[in-house]
């Protein structure tokens, strides 16, 4: 099952946000990422945060459309985004793609990219996404397909990632160490249709991105 995490972050264009959508089993709205429930016309399937920065009109319409609100403290261990990653686990889902997870705010959103470990660890797909990018964070393999004008960028996760090879980007790597703190694997783009990108050790950031 695909579920769909509305943060409280930036959406740049809502015509790509609503592409996530179409497939999406379940949408989670996380305190102010109602509003762009709101501006896509979408009703959440849930709703959580402790709801210090969301409209207090995006609420209301909430309620009024029976949306499962999730009420938590303001004072808690947890972000609102990881709230609604915990909610779409325990709720079966084997998909996650958060929108709206980058913002003014650089500790939510490093924040934010972090949680793709606690996917990763939960045997769930996530994805970061916005018009501009996709991030995804990899064990074993992943295949690209290619996509004009973007920049494919393999960053090391959590410490060195080794026994990185790839085909079908421009700059091949093969059985290469990526060490943290390195920018080697920043902007490659794709000599194919089709890229492949595998990591025998540690774990990979595949960030798929364009200007």
């Amino acid at each position: 099952m695909t579920c769909v995490v509305f943060c409280g972050g930036k959406i740049g264009d809502y015509s790509h946000a609503e592409k996530y959508c179409r497939n999406a089993e379940l949408v989670i709205s996380a305190d102010s990422g109602a509003r762009h429930c709101r501006a896509l016309g979408i009703v959440p399937d849930i709703a959580l945060g402790d709801f210090d920065s969301i409209d207090r009109s995006d609420y209301s319409r909430l309620e009024e459309a029976g949306t499962e609100i999730l009420r938590f403290p303001v004072e808690k261990d947890m972000t609102d985004s990881e709230l609604a990653v915990e909610t779409a686990i325990s709720r079966g889902c084997s998909r996650i793609i958060l929108l709206g997870a980058a913002g003014s705010r650089l500790d939510h959103s490093i924040s934010n990219l972090f949680l793709l470990k606690k996917m990763h660890d939960a045997n769930v797909e996530g994805i970061i996404a916005d018009d501009k990018y996709e991030v995804r964070l990899v064990s074993g393999s992943i295949r690209l397909k290619r996509e004009e004008g973007v920049f494919v960028t393999l960053l090391p996760f959590g410490g060195d990632a080794s026994g990185v090879s790839t085909r079908g980007l421009y700059f091949p790597l093969d059985n290469a160490v990526l060490k943290t703190g390195s920018s080697l694997g920043v902007s490659n783009r794709f000599s194919e249709d089709e890229a492949y990108v595998e990591v025998k050790e540690g774990l990979l950031l595949v960030i798929t991105a364009k200007d």
